[in-house]
């Protein structure tokens, strides 16, 4: 699922205030998005520059080639093809982040389901042509059966899934490029580095401090189709962040808004007034999930499991008056007021 981009260009922009310090800044493309790093307080010469934006691009191709849906030869694509329901031996990576969907899968109640790709094909948010008009109650239903999580096993000792109904198929949109802001966090922790702010496709993680020497800052959108409005400025703290909304992908007919964001258990898109999550955890791969999930379960219910599953969480509704901000405990922290 498309992700809403959390402020990465204000966290360059808040983060350069003040006493400039030594920063260097690798941009590029990756799964169908773009991707941005920020190196802080580092000095980097152009050899030894290059060589990270290679490294950093080798490791992103590599996991787009195990996660992406858009290749037909990667670990998912092939998988998806498979139409046998024995063991499928993936990578350590892929396994990885299959078991991790499959239990906010479980912990949502289903309504996060990484299943879902006929349902997407149907409304016109997959890689087939655009909608004007929502599917019959009937192409829902074939769809749906089509669907599942629960069909989909992992075993992490031999690194390897399975579908118990043939017919599944998987897609980690919604928590692959999660699972890439870790990955080049960690080379850059092993490469020694302590001040950096790691960004793709909005999913974000930082770690030390920004180029004007304090933590790094970021903005969370309001969410409004076609503007760029700031709700709420947060701080990173050495953590991950990932945001979820409804309103950048859609489509309309009289004068209804269908979204791309899809509640697994009714095949349809979500209508409740929750706009958009922002989740804040130490892994980007779990931030990302989970801002998805507690979108589509909506306010109460989002925000009644963010509390039991103690995740920090900022949710911010429509309502006549305007937007509402409301959050967990655990998120109060990270506000900037």
């Amino acid at each position: 699922m498309e992700k809403v981009l959390v402020f990465s260009l204000l966290a360059l922009f808040l983060s350069a205030c003040g006493k400039e310090q030594i920063s260097h800044t690798i941009v590029g493309s990756t799964m169908g998005t773009t991707f941005s790093i920020v190196i802080a307080h580092t000095e980097l010469d152009q050899k030894k520059r290059q060589a990270f934006e290679t490294d950093i691009n080798t490791l992103l191709d590599e996991i787009n080639q195990k996660m992406s849906t858009y290749r037909e030869d990667s670990e998912v694509s092939r998988f998806n093809r498979w139409q046998q329901t024995d063991w499928f031996v993936v990578s350590q990576e892929t396994a990885k982040v299959v078991n991790a969907a499959l239990r906010i899968s479980e912990l949502s109640g289903g309504v996060y389901d990484i299943t879902m790709s006929p349902l997407i094909e149907l409304w016109g948010f997959g890689k087939g042509e655009r909608r004007q008009s929502p599917p019959t109650a009937g192409a829902i239903a074939d769809a749906k059966d089509r669907i599942g999580y629960a069909s989909v096993v992992v075993r992490d000792d031999l690194f390897a899934i399975r579908k118990t109904n043939s017919k599944i198929t998987i897609n980690l949109s919604s928590i692959a490029k999660g699972y890439a802001v870790n990955a080049v966090a960690d080379f850059l922790e092993e490469k020694g580095l302590d001040h950096f702010l790691v960004e793709i496709g909005g999913e974000l993680k930082g770690k030390g401090f920004s180029p004007s020497n304090r933590s790094w800052r970021v903005g969370i959108e309001q969410p409004l189709a076609g503007e760029r409005v700031v709700q709420q400025i947060i701080e990173v703290k050495n953590n991950a962040i990932a945001t979820s909304g409804d309103y950048r992908n859609y489509f309309e007919e009289d004068g209804v808004r269908y979204s791309h964001i899809l509640d697994a258990q009714t095949g349809r898109p979500i209508t409740h007034k929750l706009a958009s999550v922002t989740v804040i955890l130490p892994s980007a791969m779990e931030a990302d999930g989970w801002a998805t999930a507690l979108l589509i379960l909506g306010h109460q219910a989002g925000l009644a499991l963010a509390r039991e599953e103690q995740i920090p969480a900022f949710f911010v509704l429509k309502t006549k008056e305007g937007f509402q901000a409301h959050y967990t405990k655990l998120f109060s922290p990270f506000l900037v007021n």
